[in-house]
């Protein structure tokens, strides 16, 4: 069953796409990883479901209620953490959970149990009865997502949940997550972390520059690329004249394929070499008859960066670099919020 569907979606800033014709379906119970740097339009997406934006052209559902037509209805479904944390630092943790439940309307009854379930679960005991402006970012994190919990949500839309945090906060967050999906929530988790992707969705979209590039289950977009994912750069920095002739090399070798120059890494070339081709062997020969030599090459399994790579020809980090510096984060800021 999609639970969400997405459909046709397009968000524009002046005259930047934010999101341009996304299709997207998510099941009901699944944990579904949005993956791409910082300024390609995940957060834009997460607000959109959020209904705290709306979309300029397509369509969304959440459980068959139309998001744009019914937003009180979709708010009752969803509990969103946001990725700027804002608490107040007079309350304790525990009042500020408690003044959230009566937000919700939550009664009495349910409402301490369940403030003491998150505390458990979230492992807050310690210092859940100080000030929040006392909170490490760790903590405040863990505050920030119980909040979002207390009403029980259908859906939990999760941006950036656990960037920057210590190693046992993030943890913590990833038991959570487990657990809650087991118990049949829907999860939507944005991030640029590709080992929590990797490690808790069901399903990935990869998006860049608004589009999305790829999706399906972690471990199929990896093995689709097959083989072994090889980096090889013949000098430390590489001029893109030098990168061309070396990849004209490659594509005579057998067993070598999808062949990327990676500009931003010192025009380094990447590729997809088959396990069972000796591949190594032939490399030199080409390389030492053309005058080259192998600077450095790395062999690893291929992963969600690869999978990115090859799409875009950039790695996750090289793209973040690049889009923050292409986007005004301010003035679409500015505009969202007319």
């Amino acid at each position: 069953m999609n639970y969400i569907q997405i459909k046709n979606l397009s968000k524009r800033y002046f005259d930047v796409n934010a999101l341009e014709n996304i299709n997207i379906k998510i099941s009901k119970g699944s944990l579904f990883g949005l993956l791409g740097p910082n300024g390609a339009g995940k957060t834009t997406l997460l607000k959109i479901l959020a209904t705290l934006i709306s979309p300029d052209d397509g369509k969304v559902e959440i459980n068959e209620i139309d998001l744009v037509k019914k937003p009180r209805q979709i708010r009752e479904l969803i509990g969103y953490v946001a990725q700027e944390i804002s608490l107040d630092k007079i309350l304790t943790g525990r009042e500020l959970l408690d003044f959230q439940a009566d937000l919700y309307h939550i009664p009495k009854t349910k409402k301490l149990q369940r403030i003491q379930d998150l505390i458990i679960k979230l492992d807050m005991e310690d210092w859940i009865d100080r000030k929040c402006g006392t909170y490490s970012g760790g903590m405040k994190r863990r505050i920030d997502l119980a909040a979002g919990l207390l009403h029980l949500p259908k859906v939990l839309i999760l941006d950036e949940p656990t960037v920057g945090l210590d190693i046992e906060s993030r943890n913590i967050i990833w038991d959570l997550l487990k657990n809650l999906k087991d118990d049949g929530m829907t999860i939507i988790l944005s991030s640029h972390y590709l080992n929590e992707i990797d490690y808790l969705a069901d399903t990935v979209v990869i998006i860049n520059d608004g589009k999305v590039i790829d999706q399906g289950n972690p471990n199929y977009l990896k093995s689709k690329l097959g083989g072994e994912r090889i980096s090889l750069k013949v000098r430390e920095f590489s001029s893109p004249e030098e990168s061309e002739k070396v990849k004209e090399i490659l594509n005579k070798i057998d067993g070598i394929r999808q062949i990327v120059i990676n500009s931003a890494q010192g025009y380094s070339l990447n590729f997809i070499a088959e396990k069972e081709k000796d591949f190594l062997t032939k490399l030199k020969v080409e390389l030492a008859f053309s005058k080259f030599e192998i600077f450095s090459l790395t062999q690893s399994q291929p992963s969600l960066d690869d999978v990115y790579l090859q799409a875009t020809g950039k790695t996750l980090q090289d793209a973040e670099i690049f889009m923050a510096g292409k986007r005004d984060l301010k003035k679409e800021s500015k505009q969202s919020m007319r």
